[in-house]
């Protein structure tokens, strides 16, 4: 029969040495890279913690750089809001001291820096952020606003600009005599009349109420359809220093008072009528002073008032122009109709949602946190900057008009008005805080993370990192037992069957 050697490898003691030099390399492996394994699966147990671990820091990674890029979105957006807020506080500031010489386009010099600032205005609207235009609501790829001129001046091919407007708006307020759509007359010889030339109509002075000292007299209304006042004076003149008043509403939403005084002096002062020899010439006198008062009232506050009110109407959505549908002319219009993109420039061409500006662009920062970070050049606050800036970079008054000086008075007062913020109403300050809002919930959401981080790295750490002495001890206890095995094996292999039998 054959008798088979004894192979070492196939002994118990080999497969053992065999181990013994795989724990080795093993640790020495670790020893050289740092970590317990290449493979998730040679990490045992902790494989799958370390798995997990690595996916919550790569999302925060992720939320990071987004936080990153919002972050600077937001700074271009405070620098833009505060380069409008400063533009709104000089205007205001021209307004309430500005000069009121007109040079030779009939334009005080406020006015012309009106215009310069009205083009800084378009372009901090078109501001971009990278590639999306930060004003524009959630249409970011669309530039939200139309060039200056565009708006100032129209197309020149049917598309209407703020300027014809208000030349439009003006026409149709003051009425074909200027009067501001006023009818004054005489209904009998000692009375005076003044009335609304048409009911209903959105154009022109309204009457708001008459008060009255004058001795004798019978005052009524306003009343009627359309709305009318009566003075009469009766039998009896009035006393010297007697006084009516006349309040009318103007298109803005502003009010203006005409007060005349009876007076014998002679010459008649101003704002005052001749008492006349008998009441009959004394009406005819308060007739004369009313219509010159009221003349003088449309051709200043109306002007203005007008003026102010088409800046509005054009900047609304849809804007506003005059209807001329069924008269023939604008001075007896007496409706508005919407203004469309063939007959009237559009100023703002983003998004115009009715929901929250803020809400159009969201982004998730955190696992249960989302930022709103959105803008509309159409927001309240700064549509209202753009009509001030706008109206008076867009009108103009004739230097030989003897009341120029009032139009541009009328109007400045009016311009600084406007840009007071009214309590309840949208401010650029309150977007501002709108935005700082959500760095804020940003920052906090960073100093979550940052403490999520420190967490998920400590677990991946253990599962994948090594102690160095533990595994040197391990290694020197493994060269222990990795000898004997050897001493063992060598006096194994001086064995043979010879010495064995």
């Amino acid at each position: 029969m054959a008798i088979n050697g004894i192979s070492f490898g196939n002994t118990i003691l080999g497969g053992s040495v065999r181990n013994l030099k795989a724990q080795m390399a093993d640790l020495q492996n670790q020893l050289t890279s740092g970590k317990k394994s290449t493979t998730y699966s040679g990490m045992g147990a902790n494989g799958g913690f370390a798995i997990a671990a690595r996916a919550q820091l790569s999302n925060i990674a992720a939320y990071t750089d987004t936080m990153m890029k919002i972050n600077t979105n937001i700074h271009v957006a405070n620098t833009a809001l505060q380069a409008l807020s400063d533009i709104g506080t000089q205007l205001q500031n021209a307004a309430l001291s500005g000069s009121q010489a007109l040079n030779s386009a009939g334009q005080t010099a406020g006015q012309q820096t009106a215009v310069a600032q009205f083009s800084s205005v378009v372009g901090i609207l078109n501001t971009q952020a990278g590639d999306r235009y930060i004003f524009s609501g959630s249409e970011i790829y669309t530039q939200p606003v139309a060039s200056s001129d565009l708006i100032l001046n129209g197309d020149g091919a049917g598309r209407a600009g703020l300027k014809q407007v208000i030349s439009e708006r003006r026409q149709a307020d003051l009425g074909a005599d200027g009067l501001g759509r006023i009818a004054i007359s005489s209904p009998t010889a000692t009375s005076v009349a003044i009335a609304e030339d048409a009911s209903p109509s959105v154009y022109g002075m309204k009457l708001q109420s008459v008060s009255s000292s004058l001795t004798g007299a019978t005052v009524t209304g306003p009343a009627g359809t359309p709305p009318a006042i009566s003075v009469d004076l009766g039998a009896t003149n009035p006393a010297d220093g007697d006084t009516v008043s006349f309040t009318f509403n103007l298109p803005d939403g502003t009010s203006e008072t005409v007060q005349l005084t009876a007076s014998s002096e002679a010459p008649t002062p101003a704002g005052s009528f001749a008492i006349g020899a008998t009441p009959t010439a004394t009406a005819a006198s308060l007739n004369a002073a009313l219509t010159a008062s009221i003349g003088v009232l449309a051709s200043t506050s109306l002007v203005a008032a007008s003026a102010v009110q088409a800046s509005r109407d054009f900047f609304g959505q849809p804007p506003q122009r005059v209807d001329v549908t069924p008269p023939a002319t604008l001075s007896t219009a007496t409706a508005a109709v919407n203004g469309t993109a063939a007959d009237t420039v559009q100023w703002y061409t983003g998004e115009e949602g009715t929901g929250s500006a803020r809400a159009t662009s969201v982004v998730r920062v955190d696992a249960s946190v989302t930022v709103q970070y959105g803008m509309r050049a159409n927001e309240d606050a700064i549509r209202s900057l753009m009509e001030s800036v706008a109206l008076l970079a867009a009108v103009t008054t004739s230097p030989t008009d003897p009341n120029a000086a009032g139009q541009i008075s009328a109007l400045n007062a009016r311009v600084a008005q406007n840009l007071s913020v009214e309590p309840g109403s949208q401010n650029i300050r309150d977007i501002q805080v709108d935005l700082a809002n959500a760095q804020t919930m940003m920052k906090d959401a960073t100093a979550r993370q940052k403490l999520t981080q420190a967490t998920m790295q400590n677990i991946i750490d253990q599962a994948e990192n090594i102690s160095t002495d533990e595994v040197a001890s391990q290694l020197l206890a493994l060269q222990t037992d990795l000898q004997a095995s050897y001493q063992t094996t060598a006096m194994l292999s001086q064995l043979s069957l010879v010495n064995f039998i």
